[in-house]
């Protein structure tokens, strides 16, 4: 069994909050005889008492159960703390429990309002909604015990003088959600307050193969450094962190042994973006061309620092718009391959269709030796590291959700099945699929870490998610995706630039300020006021309808034929309208530049 990374001081599991007139104050319930934490609800200012306010039993304060700390948050005049207040267990990792939280809320410390002025009182009503935004984050995930932040390798190698650190002092930045959101409580010394939370997917499943009881374990950390919604984030910064970046890591563990493997996905590293426009694909702007191979280098630098070496998996289409950003990522990159950087385009569409996807086993073979040679980790029942892995795949396409999530679940698959037959559990010929029960749980463990990437980043379950989840094509999900692609045009139009500016407000890449020159949004009139883009989408969608059947009617009779153009003609007259007048439905962010 791997040895438990211990922390010098343990973590509140269960606190209360009591809500008094003038301040909060948070009692650890857990067994605890540690003091209160007073936060004042006229600045946020903290401090630790010994004992709680008196109050009157005519005005009882009003108290819930907490299960965390998230962090605060500082807007114009106010803060804002931010806490747990519902969780799940999901399971556990390295023998730890893990949970997801379930529920967060929002405590405003704004009472300083009262004396600030009508516009910055507006101001700050705009910036607090964003919060309650912010509250619906999905796929939140903590643990008191262990540090998920880490991979199991590198929670391996952690030092001695490490391990006593803190949680949050011993994460990686890339990884802690509520980084910004923990600055107050670290400035205050409030270490066993401080719970650091990822974002990302947890996933696990009990299986039996003969005798031996396998625990496998799918836990995905997405980074905060270019985090966002699918539209509004794209490409790499100047530093060359990009979009849409997560680290998988799969664990395996039976008979007291562990086995990891790592791999990650990311946006095409340079700078490009596609601007909201209500189109359903929009063309693909490439920026600031000559940076491209600086900001590869410095994000292909990072991985190699992180990871060793990397090879990366390019999966987007040879032609079209998506090929032009194929072709300049390869001759940005070929500037820095070697030994340590590899690259490999694979036309998954053009290869693998829409339902062959069991040819990507021509990409196996492509990398086959590499997997082998970057390795992965295994540590034995005396927690001695027997095998580390020395590489990395990076796997993209555009979203990196789709394309890549059946990518790397069939790399999964395959190092796995190699890790079962090291520690003894499969014999040379034998696979994951010569057993129903594991084979459908492995699948199951997959399709739902792709969903819920995927609905982090673009809304929706992941397309092409049949064929993760039964290892085939079907009917229902070739339906099921047409209708998530439709969802995503709409979220991604509609509804992510609110969400992008709730994202950067909480991970500090706008930090609200009264010197800053910010516009409120201005009242809307005429048809501005009473537009509204779901009922317009929702008649297209019915005229697109009605067009379809009275055409399929039109072979019987000139009437429906008639009819047919009629209802085409008007389903494409209201969709011109809906673009002409993009400004009036489209739900612009507040925080960044109009797109749209």
């Amino acid at each position: 069994m791997m040895e438990k990374a211990e922390c010098g001081q343990k973590l509140y599991s269960r606190m209360r909050l009591w809500e008094f007139p003038d301040q909060y104050v948070i009692e650890p319930t857990d067994g605890s005889s540690r003091p209160y934490l007073a936060i004042s609800r006229t600045d946020g200012s903290m401090s630790l008492i010994e004992e709680l306010p008196q109050y009157s039993t005519l005005r009882v304060p009003k108290i819930r159960t907490i299960f965390g700390v998230v962090g605060m948050l500082k807007l114009l005049a106010g803060s804002y703390l931010i806490v747990i207040t519902e969780r799940e267990y999901v399971g556990s990792y390295l023998g730890h429990p893990i949970y997801k939280v379930s529920s967060l809320k929002t405590f405003p410390c704004d009472h300083s309002l009262q004396n600030t002025p009508v516009e910055q009182k507006k101001l700050e009503s705009e910036f607090s909604a964003l919060l309650h935004v912010a509250e619906k984050t999905p796929g939140l995930y903590f643990s008191y015990d262990v540090n998920l932040t880490l991979s199991a390798q590198r929670l391996h190698d952690l030092g001695d003088e490490s391990k006593l650190l803190p949680l949050w002092s011993q994460a990686d930045p890339r990884f802690l959600w509520n980084n910004y959101m923990l600055e107050v409580l670290i400035e205050n010394k409030l270490d066993p307050y401080l719970l650091p939370l990822i974002q990302g997917s947890f996933q696990n499943f009990q299986s039996a193969i003969g005798k031996d009881i396998l625990d496998v374990t799918l836990i995905a950390r997405r980074c905060t450094r270019r985090i966002g919604t699918r539209m509004w984030r794209r490409g790499a910064d100047p530093d060359g962190y990009v979009a849409n970046f997560v680290e998988t890591e799969q664990i395996v563990q039976l008979n007291g042994y562990t086995a990891s493997f790592v791999q990650v996905r990311g946006s095409i590293p340079f700078l490009w973006e596609q601007i909201v426009d209500l189109t359903y694909k929009p063309k693909f702007e490439i920026m600031k061309q000559e940076e491209a191979p600086r900001v590869l280098e410095r994000h292909f630098l990072d991985l190699r620092k992180k990871y060793g070496s990397v090879y990366a998996v390019d999966l987007v289409n040879k032609h079209g718009s998506e090929g032009r950003l194929s072709e300049k990522y390869a001759r940005a990159v070929n500037h820095i391959v070697g030994d340590d950087v590899r690259y490999l385009h694979f036309d998954f569409h053009h290869i693998c269709g829409h339902v062959h996807f069991e040819r990507l086993s021509i990409l196996y073979e492509q990398i086959e030796d590499y997997l082998m040679k970057s390795g992965y980790l295994l540590i034995n029942e005396k927690g001695e590291k027997l095998v580390e892995q020395c590489g990395v795949v990076r796997t993209n396409c555009i979203d990196c959700l789709d394309r890549t999530n059946v990518t790397q679940s069939m790399i999964a698959r395959k190092m796995l099945e190699t890790q079962l037959r090291k520690i003894g559990v499969f014999g040379n010929e034998e696979n994951i699929s010569t057993h129903a029960n594991f084979d459908e749980s492995f699948k199951v463990l997959w399709a739902n870490h792709g969903d819920e990437i995927s609905i982090q980043y673009s809304g929706t379950p992941a397309l092409k998610g049949d064929f993760v989840r039964y290892g085939q094509r079907t009917i229902q999900g070739i339906l099921n995706d047409g209708f998530n692609a439709l969802a995503r045009y709409y979220l991604n139009n509609f509804s992510d630039g609110t969400k992008q500016d709730a994202i950067d407000l909480l991970q500090g890449h706008y930090i609200v300020s009264v010197s800053r020159d910010i516009t409120p949004p201005t009242g809307k009139g005429g048809i501005e006021a009473v537009a509204s883009f779901p009922v317009a989408f929702s008649l297209i969608l019915i005229g697109f309808f009605l067009a379809i059947m009275s055409l399929r009617q039109s072979r019987y009779d000139l009437k429906n034929l008639f009819f047919s153009f009629l209802w085409a003609g008007l389903t494409v007259a209201l969709t011109t309208f809906v673009r002409a007048n993009g400004r009036i439905f489209c739900n612009r962010p507040r925080l960044h530049k109009p797109q749209c």
